[in-house]
C-alpha cells in the first residue's frame, strides 16, 4: 500500500534531477504518472524523447504504472493535452507538479529581450499553462492538488533576473490558486528546492568538482544531503490525503532539512494622522526604520543558515528529527 494508491499525477520536467526523483518516488507510492520532459538543454535549445521516456521504462521495470509526454509546457494548448493525456490513459487527474525549467544567466544590463522571454515563457507561463487547465478538472471533481517549483532566487539571485521575477511569479500564482481553489477541495503550495542537478554542473565550481575528483557535482551528490532525490518525499507527502489541510504555503528542501518558510508581514508602521510629506518622511523614516533598513537584505543559502543554528536551539523529538522555530514570533508547545 501507497499514500498514492489510486492517483493519477502529472510531473512536468520530470526526465531528470528533482523531477525524475519526484516521478519514480509517486509511481511507488502507487501513483499513475504522465512523466513530461521535453528533453532540452539546459538553455532551452533542442528536444530528446529519451530522459522521459526512460524514466517510464524505470517505472514500468519497478511495476509501476506511467506514459511519456514530450511537449513544452510553454505551449498553452500542449499543456492542455497533458492533462488530457493524463485523463485518457488513467482516467482521471489528481495532481500536478511542475518543476520544467530553464536557464539563460545574465546580468540585467547584459540580457536580451529573447534570453528574458524564453525563461519566463517555461517557468512562469508553464506553471499558469498547467494549472490552469488543472483547475478546470480539479473544480469540476472538487479535489486536486498542485504543487509548484519556485526558488531561493526569486529573493534576488543578481545574475538571474529572468530566472529570479520568474520563481517569484510563481509564488504569486501559487498563492491565487490556493486562495481561489480552496473552496473546491483543492490545494496549491510551492517549493523552495536545492539539491546537486545538471543546474549545478553548469556553473564554474562544476569545473573544480570534476578536475578534483573526475565527476560532475551531481554525480558526486548521490545518496548525500546534496542528492536532488531529497527533495521528492515533501513532494509526495503534499500531494498526499495527509495533506489535506496544507494549503497556500512556501516550502524549502535544504538537503534533509523541511522548512517552512516565511509569508510576507509587516514588521513595523509609522502611523500618522495627516498625509506624511517628503520632508516628514525624510525624517521619521530612518529613525523608525533605520536598523531594518540597514540589515535587512536578500536572503539566500538557506542550507548553510540552517547549519548554523547553535544545537542548544534545537527540540529533540525522537527518531533522529529535532525541531526549531523562529524566535520573531512564539509558538505553542510542541505535540508530537
Amino acid at each position: 500500500m501507497g499514500v498514492l494508491d489510486g492517483k493519477v499525477a502529472l510531473v512536468t520536467g520530470a526526465g531528470r534531477g528533482i523531477g525524475r526523483g519526484v516521478a519514480l518516488l509517486m509511481a511507488k507510492e502507487g501513483a499513475s504518472v504522465v512523466v513530461n520532459d521535453l528533453g532540452v538543454s539546459l538553455d532551452g535549445e533542442g528536444v530528446d524523447t529519451g530522459p522521459a521516456a526512460t524514466v517510464v521504462e524505470e517505472i514500468k521495470a519497478a511495476g509501476g504504472q506511467a506514459v511519456a509526454n514530450t511537449d513544452s509546457v510553454s505551449d498553452y494548448h500542449a499543456a492542455e493535452g497533458m492533462l488530457q493525456q493524463a485523463v485518457d490513459t488513467f482516467g482521471k487527474i489528481d495532481i500536478v507538479v511542475n518543476v520544467a525549467g530553464i536557464l539563460r544567466d545574465r546580468m540585467i544590463f547584459n540580457m536580451s529581450e529573447d534570453e528574458w522571454k524564453a525563461v519566463l515563457a517555461v517557468h512562469l507561463k508553464g506553471n499558469f499553462n498547467v494549472c490552469r487547465w488543472a483547475s478546470v478538472r480539479f473544480r469540476e471533481q472538487r479535489s486536486g492538488r498542485m504543487i509548484n517549483f519556485s526558488s531561493t532566487s526569486a529573493f534576488g539571485a543578481p545574475g538571474q533576473p529572468n530566472y529570479g521575477a520568474a520563481k517569484a511569479g510563481i509564488i504569486g500564482l501559487t498563492l491565487s490558486c490556493a486562495a481561489g481553489l480552496s473552496r473546491y477541495n483543492v490545494t496549491a503550495n510551492a517549493i523552495l528546492p536545492t539539491g546537486h542537478t545538471r543546474m549545478i554542473d553548469s556553473i564554474p565550481r562544476a569545473r573544480e568538482a570534476v578536475a578534483d575528483t573526475g565527476k560532475l557535482p551531481s554525480e558526486l551528490a548521490v545518496g548525500t544531503e546534496r542528492d536532488p532525490a531529497n527533495v521528492a518525499p515533501l513532494i509526495v507527502f503534499l500531494a498526499s490525503d495527509a495533506a489535506q489541510s496544507v494549503n497556500g504555503h512556501i516550502f524549502g528542501s535544504f538537503g534533509y532539512n523541511v522548512a517552512l518558510m516565511s509569508q510576507p508581514k509587516i514588521i513595523k508602521t509609522l502611523r500618522s494622522d495627516h498625509r506624511l510629506s517628503v520632508d516628514e518622511l525624510s525624517q521619521y523614516i530612518p529613525q523608525a526604520f533605520g536598523p531594518e533598513l540597514a540589515s535587512i537584505k536578500n536572503e539566500s543559502g538557506f542550507g548553510s543558515k540552517i547549519a548554523e543554528i547553535p544545537d542548544g536551539q534545537w527540540v529533540d523529538v525522537g527518531d533522529g528529527l529535532r525541531f526549531w522555530g523562529t524566535k520573531l514570533e512564539p509558538y505553542g508547545e510542541l505535540v508530537w
